[in-house]
């Protein structure tokens, strides 16, 4: 996949189908645009997704800057789709000033060259936000290319957002997470040394640093599936500050893969949280630590079994 980002000083040489989008989660709404776009490409149209970076909210400080995928899980969902281009638009003062006329002109139509474009119905661009959906219909004939406008998907008797499905990362709920997202919620980064008690307990972990902007689920110990070298691993997964063994307030990921012991500082591996098991908690002593370590991994086991 081609990612073009930092630069508003670029122009495509093949012709699009594009999507344009915040792409916070990459939702299941999110995927009908998506699929939209990737079906296109027997048209011998490439599947290009346009997202401005960072996104309006935080410019503009009306988010709390919390991400439910990162930069780096972006590139790497829309790759695995088929995505052929990425576009990460510097959202700056000026930028976000541009008439949303003339972002259709200049942006969509003449650097992206774009041929075919799906867009959600509640898709706002340009100066105050003033572009949307409707406005594109209305140029999309005279800038060559057709539009689709893509309804929200319902899914819970409810419509699908960013919003919903952090609703229920934040409140542990992964199991309808997933169901909002069409994938268990994802964090991706590179394995750091621990202290490595999980080691001396009999039972290694992979540790993670997250991304300061990445959300993550509430403090606990959760189910889950750890990809690391190609490979899917069933794993229990602790997220919090690992009271028993450190005072530090450095918020981690540690995760118990079954069946794997190795040292992989430095490689990439992603966490898939599927089910929440219990909240973290400060034990008394290593052996009442070792003897929850050991119930866990017991419970993870059977949980693995039966899905």
């Amino acid at each position: 996949m081609e990612i073009i980002a930092g630069t508003t000083d670029f122009y495509l040489e093949k012709e699009t189908a594009a999507a344009v989008g915040k792409f916070d989660g990459l939702h299941i709404g999110h995927r009908r645009l998506l699929d939209e776009i990737l079906a296109r490409r027997k048209d011998g149209l490439a599947a290009c997704v346009f997202t401005f970076d960072p996104a309006p909210a935080v410019l503009f400080g009306t988010s709390d800057g919390m991400e439910l995928t990162t930069r780096q899980e972006k590139q790497l969902i829309l790759e695995r789709m088929g995505v052929d281009i990425l576009i990460e638009f510097p959202l700056t003062a000026e930028t976000a000033a541009m008439p949303p006329e003339i972002f259709a002109s200049q942006v969509l139509g003449e650097r992206m060259q774009v041929r075919y474009l799906a867009a959600g119905s509640d898709l706002s661009f340009g100066q105050g936000g003033k572009g949307d959906a409707a406005l594109l219909k209305r140029l999309a004939p005279e800038l060559g290319f057709s539009v689709d406008i893509v309804e929200k998907v319902c899914a819970e008797g409810s419509p699908v957002s960013s919003t919903r499905v952090r609703e229920q990362v934040e409140a542990g709920k992964m199991e309808l997470a997933e169901r909002l997202l069409g994938m268990p919620y994802l964090l991706a980064g590179r394995v750091t040394a621990g202290n490595r008690i999980g080691r001396t307990l009999g039972f290694p972990t992979l540790n993670i640093l997250p991304e300061p902007t990445k959300l993550l689920p509430p403090r606990g110990v959760y189910y889950s599936k750890v990809r690391c070298r190609g490979k899917m691993y069933p794993a229990v997964t602790n997220v919090g500050y690992r009271p028993t063994v450190t005072a530090d307030r450095v918020m981690g990921v540690e995760s118990y893969l079954y069946g794997f012991d190795k040292e992989i500082y430095g490689e990439q591996v992603e966490v898939s949280f599927l089910s929440f098991r219990r909240p973290e908690r400060r034990f008394d002593s290593l052996e009442k630590l070792k003897a929850q370590l050991e119930e866990d991994v017991a419970a993870g086991a059977v949980f693995h079994s039966q899905v």
